[in-house]
C-alpha cells in the first residue's frame, strides 16, 4: 500500500490516518477552501435535484487527507442511486469540477464519487444503515478519550 501522508513525524497509509495530517500532494493554488465551498454547494444543489433522501454533510478538513467534506445520501432504489450518481457526476463536469472518479455504478446498492475535495456516497437505505459511515467519521479520535 503506498505511503500518502506524514502525521507526528511518522509515515502513515490511508489504513492508519486519523487526526491532523499533512497532505504529501498539497493541493493546487486553485484549490482553495472557497473553491471546496463552492464544489459543495453545486454537489448539495445537484444532490436536492435529484430528490437525494437524508443527505448529510461532513467536514473533515484537517481529519484526513482524502478530502475537505464527505456528503452522504440516499436513493430509495437502486434505479433511484444510479439516477443521483449520474446527474451528480453530469453536473460536476458541467461545473467545471472535471471527471470524478466513480464505484459502484453498476449494482446501484453503493456508488462513491470522488470529486477531489468532495467525496460523495450514495446508498441504498439498507446498505447505508449496514455501513453507517457516519458514526464511523463522527468517532472521537483515541486521543480525546477512552473506549470502553
Amino acid at each position: 500500500m503506498p505511503v500518502l501522508f506524514t502525521w507526528k513525524g511518522k509515515t502513515l497509509t490511508t489504513v492508519q490516518a486519523k487526526g491532523n495530517v499533512t497532505r504529501i500532494f498539497p493541493k493546487s493554488p486553485e484549490r482553495s477552501d472557497e473553491a471546496a465551498a463552492r464544489a459543495l454547494q453545486l454537489v448539495l444543489g445537484s444532490l436536492e435535484d435529484s430528490k437525494a433522501e437524508d443527505i448529510v454533510t461532513i467536514n473533515i478538513a484537517g481529519k484526513s487527507a482524502l478530502g475537505d467534506y464527505m456528503v452522504v445520501v440516499s436513493g430509495r432504489s437502486n434505479r433511484h442511486v444510479m439516477a443521483i450518481a449520474d446527474h451528480l457526476i453530469t453536473d460536476l463536469k458541467d461545473g467545471g469540477q472535471g471527471n470524478a472518479r466513480v464505484e459502484g455504478l453498476e449494482t446501484g446498492d453503493w456508488v462513491l464519487i470522488d470529486g477531489g475535495d468532495i467525496i460523495v456516497h450514495v446508498f441504498r437505505p439498507e446498505i447505508r444503515e449496514f455501513y453507517n459511515i457516519e458514526k464511523m467519521w463522527a468517532a472521537p479520535d483515541m486521543e480525546d478519550g477512552t473506549l470502553h
